[in-house]
């Protein structure tokens, strides 16, 4: 089986977690096909194949060397995004793609005009969706790379490495996807995600991230007596999402600009509720903004009177940079795998998270690598199959190196 066929196959399976579960995974359709990856795993000859009761799966590939070198490892997760459906997708190759407009279906067209992303990949062969679902690239192709990357390994004996282990976890995009990993079980020194975006990226940069829950009282009294005595929660939500700055949202920052993102609002004349992220790469700034946030509830408070506002702010991730600064030879590895591969490396920070980032708080250090999908999230998603088989060998290389390593 190619890189292609698996990556198709695992399309098939619908995989999408949610937000709104309380479960591990979040959905027990993530479940079908981590079942199906195992015995996918065992047929393909990996040790020590096992899933535990939350659906995290963990094998090994045995080191065919003597010396001590370090056990590394290479996670995928396999949910997808709950933005965007993930059932019945119907994948289709656009070969050797010539810069023009792609029609998914009748009436849905993908163009470079509106996804200059495209024009990267003239001249090679896309995987596309039909405009009615995401494609799972994300992350999907990770899952499809590291295993053949594995099987390319056990194809190839005179390529020396180490023990390598890999795994699989669910509900990665909602946030939750390291919680349950174990990493004490995984036993390696360190670790790499095989998810990140087009072909090059490597990412050891993240945000510091932070969910905040505000809660507003209103008073509800007939509108036509209403004066002095009526509260509206729905004016004061209002009044609430005006006191954070207009330029430091999603849609007005990049690089390593934070910001402050309004997830949604729902509301009457009784009780409102604001849901916001909180991001920042800095972690000064981004303590100084948990503080605003906190700040605005008072500055409500003093107005219209205390327990009017409650603002809840809980940290959901840190910045993984500070536990990989101190370990940059993880990072020098992947460049000198990305360079002797033919891959220009995208060395960049990350608007958002990764399972890398609570991994290397764990104690696991676990920068991103390019899988090679673009457009998360939604129907007009693809990944090159060129990209897919660059990833494949960039894991390969990572593994060779290792097992020549002295460091």
């Amino acid at each position: 089986m190619d890189i292609v066929e698996r990556f198709l196959n695992y399309t098939k399976f619908d995989t999408q977690s949610s937000e709104e579960s309380e479960s591990v995974p979040s959905t027990a359709k993530q479940l079908v096909f981590a079942e199906y990856l195992k015995k996918e795993l065992e047929q393909e000859g990996l040790d020590n194949v096992e899933m535990d009761e939350n659906g995290y799966l963990y094998a090994t590939l045995k080191a065919n060397i003597k010396e001590a070198v370090p056990t590394i490892g290479f996670i995928s997760h396999y949910d997808t995004s709950p933005d965007c459906s993930g059932a019945g997708i119907k994948a289709q190759i656009v070969s050797h793609y010539d810069g023009s407009d792609i029609e998914l279906s009748p009436g849905i067209v993908s163009s470079p005009k509106k996804f200059p992303e495209l024009l990267q990949h003239v001249g090679e062969d896309l995987i596309v969706t039909d405009g009615t679902t995401l494609l799972g690239a994300d992350d999907k192709a990770g899952i499809a790379e590291i295993v053949q990357a594995m099987v390319y390994l056990q194809q190839h004996p005179e390529i020396k490495h180490g023990k390598i282990r890999v795994a699989f976890n669910p509900d990665e995009e909602i946030g939750m996807g390291a919680h349950h990993f174990d990493v004490e079980k995984f036993g390696c020194q360190w670790a790499y995600t095989m998810d990140g975006g087009d072909v090059g990226e490597l990412e050891f940069e993240n945000f510091n991230a932070a969910s905040a829950k505000i809660s507003i009282k209103g008073v509800s009294v007939h509108p036509g007596y209403a004066k002095g005595k009526m509260v509206n929660a729905n004016a004061l939500a209002a009044e609430f999402a005006k006191m954070l700055p207009d330029d430091e949202t999603p849609e007005t920052t990049e690089g390593y600009q934070g910001f402050y993102h309004l997830l949604g609002i729902t509301s009457n004349i009784e009780q409102a509720k604001l849901s916001y992220i909180i991001r920042d790469h800095d972690r000064d700034k981004f303590e100084d903004r948990k503080r605003f946030v906190k700040k605005c509830a008072e500055q409500m408070n003093a107005k219209y009177g205390e327990g009017t506002v409650e603002a809840v702010v809980s940290d959901q991730y840190y910045n993984m940079k500070e536990k990989i600064d101190p370990q940059m030879h993880v990072i020098d590895l992947v460049l000198k795998a990305m360079q002797e591969s033919g891959v220009a490396p995208k060395v960049r920070p990350i608007r958002g998270g990764t399972d890398g980032a609570q991994l290397s708080f764990k104690g696991l250090p676990c920068p991103n690598i390019f899988a090679g999908g673009v457009n998360f999230h939604g129907p007009y998603e693809f990944v090159s199959i060129q990209s897919m088989e660059k990833a494949m060998q960039v894991i390969v290389k990572i593994c060779q190196l290792v097992g020549a390593y002295n460091g």
